[in-house]
């Protein structure tokens, strides 16, 4: 069994599903690559024959046979359409799985099929705590139970975490057994897959562009200051006391403790704000035009001078 999506795409502009081709045949998996929240659950639908295309066709083994893709075509998790509820226990969904397939469904039934499978200890725990690659495990042994099935979709297992290469093998195994195995993924766990090669991942519709990690250094340009991490580790000394308003403050609650960048002799140590100043000692700031700034000029008034301090 071979089936084809040959350009299809779904809503305006292909808001929901941008124009897709990819194939996937019996005995291979394959994945295909969807992004967004509802874009994998909309490509699962139309690759299991469950939902046309607004653009493009579907077939199957050459034929378009929505019927016939129904039918031996599973829909696997897809969110929102054909995944179990979180709190669901697994024997919950087991049996609710066996009762579609027409087997026994009761709650007996369920805990010995997952004996049989390896998983009984779980039978109680809600589906949404179950580990990512059991949980594909058991989803898609429960599909392949029902009469006809040759192939599944297996829609978006990476969003429930883990190592990639847990649900792949899985999904290697039953492409192992026959069956046409098609996983929708995102673009992270995609090139997980690409880069494990011993998988021998293979992308239904083509090679994904590889993912760039090096970045160009940027240099200075246009008076764009450098990145940090070329900038010289020792700190600039201006050239001229213009330049004090642009040097680097090491500390901008203790400025006054920082030495002067001209190379001037340290100033002498700060004094409790109850002391009067110095008219000899007060240091002056610099403006522009060289004058001392009139805030921080000494009054040489003394009655001014204490009273005003």
């Amino acid at each position: 069994m071979r089936v084809t999506l040959h350009e299809v795409s779904k809503g305006r502009g292909g808001q929901s599903l941008p124009t897709t081709s990819l194939e996937f045949h019996s005995g291979a998996v394959r994945f295909a690559l969807a992004e967004t929240e509802q874009r994998p659950t909309v490509l699962g639908l139309i690759a299991s024959g469950r939902m046309r295309p607004d653009t493009g066709r579907v077939t199957i083994d050459g034929d378009s046979n929505n019927k016939a893709l129904r039918r031996t075509i599973a829909l696997v998790d897809a969110p929102d359409v054909s995944d179990p509820h979180a709190d669901i226990t697994l024997a919950g969904v087991v049996g609710e799985e066996l009762m579609f397939a027409g087997l026994g469904a009761t709650p007996l039934h369920a805990r010995r099929w997952l004996n049989q499978l390896g998983f009984g200890d779980l039978a109680g725990v809600p589906i949404g705590n179950v580990d990512p690659a059991a949980r594909v495990r058991i989803l898609c042994e429960l599909a392949i139970l029902r009469d006809g099935t040759e192939g599944i979709v297996l829609v978006a297992p990476d969003r429930h975490g883990g190592s990639p290469d847990g649900w792949w093998r899985i999904a290697s195994e039953f492409a192992d057994r026959g069956y046409a195995m098609l996983v929708v993924i995102g673009g992270s766990a995609a090139v997980a897959l690409e880069r494990m090669h011993e998988l021998e991942a293979i992308n239904a519709s083509g090679p994904i562009p590889p993912l760039v990690l090096d970045h160009a250094p940027r240099s200075s340009n246009d008076g764009v200051e450098a990145d940090r991490d070329e900038t010289p580790d020792t700190d600039p000394v201006p050239e001229n006391p213009d330049d004090l308003a642009t040097a680097p403050r090491v500390d901008d609650e203790h400025a006054e403790d920082t030495p002067d960048p001209l190379g001037s002799p340290p100033e002498p140590e700060p004094r409790s704000s109850s002391e009067p100043p110095d008219p000899d000692t007060e240091p002056r700031s610099l403006s522009e035009d060289g004058e001392a700034d009139r805030d921080e000029t000494p009054d040489t008034d003394p009655e001014k001078n204490g009273g005003a301090r």
